[in-house]
């Protein structure tokens, strides 16, 4: 990779890490869009590569988001059913 381009990739992710820190989500999103597209321009087979396999990644995450969810639900059917006599006796020690 040539010195223009890694010194445009770090200065555009940095920048979007700063823009995002500091709640312009704009900014952050623009300048790692630019940082993206300077990868993609020095690795477009990784790319496409990445870009093919997408689809799965996506029912990857949604799949994980299911059994979060189901595991959240659980917890909060046993909170329930203990009721807030198990919080109370751990606040009186």
């Amino acid at each position: 990779m040539e010195n223009w381009k890694r010194a445009l990739l770090a200065g555009s992710a940095g920048l979007s890490v700063i823009c995002l820190l500091k709640g312009s989500r704009t900014g952050g999103l623009i300048f790692g869009g630019v940082a993206l597209a300077t990868l993609a321009s020095e690795y477009p087979d990784k790319f496409a590569e990445i870009r093919a396999k997408l689809p799965d990644y996506a029912e990857r995450g949604s799949t994980f988001l299911e059994v979060v969810s189901r595991v959240g639900e659980r917890l909060a059917d046993v909170a329930e059913r203990r009721g807030s006599a198990w919080y109370e006796a751990l606040m009186e020690r």
